[in-house]
């Protein structure tokens, strides 16, 4: 039984708060000019910005805010003239001939340089370090090999790292190639 109570309770307060708002939309249309309104009159007009002030006796600023175009001020400025105490940068300065030293060329025929001719960069070092080898009976040798903290366990032909193929396995030596860069090296033992 309450919660009928309740919903007709909310009902009416909805229906309170709608009639609110409805009057509040049409006190602002109302009072900003609705659509069949009259036109809000113009505001006064402003204080003048600044007094007049004569230039070269015949044109005056006017003291209103009037955006119209004041024609007899347009009339009063066409007749000014205006003179400067310099140089009249509009006329044309008198042509100064030139003088233009001539070149001397020598008699000899000079060869230009040859064309640079473009090395490409040698292909980055492999960084491998090559650090032993086992030799089992029966099996293909293998070598260690560690680059930073990582240590790879190979035989000839095997890719490590993705990126070199070990192309022979010597006692003191390993030679690979760079599948990235086209590039063959030897890598020898190292101690320690």
């Amino acid at each position: 039984m309450k919660t009928v109570q309740e919903s007709k309770t909310k009902q009416r307060i909805a229906i309170v708060l709608a009639i609110v708002a409805i009057l509040v939309v049409a006190r602002t249309f109302m009072t900003m000019g609705g659509p069949n309104s009259a036109p809000a009159p113009a505001a006064a007009p402003a204080a003048p910005v600044s007094s007049s002030s004569p230039i070269k006796g015949k044109l005056q600023l006017s003291d209103t805010m009037d955006p119209r175009l004041q024609l007899d001020l347009l009339a009063n400025s066409e007749e000014v003239k205006y003179e400067g105490k310099g140089k009249n940068i509009f006329t044309a300065a008198p042509e100064v001939a030139a003088v233009i030293p001539k070149v001397v060329v020598s008699p000899l025929k000079t060869t230009p340089p040859p064309p640079a001719v473009y090395v490409p960069p040698p292909p980055p070092p492999i960084n491998l370090k090559f650090f032993g080898i086992t030799n089992t009976k029966g099996e293909k040798p293998k070598v260690f090999l560690s680059q930073g903290e990582d240590i790879w366990i190979a035989r000839e032909g095997d890719v490590v790292n993705r990126h070199y193929k070990i192309v022979r396995i010597s006692p003191n030596t390993v030679e690979v190639e760079d599948l990235l860069n086209n590039n063959r090296q030897s890598i020898p033992l190292t101690q320690g």
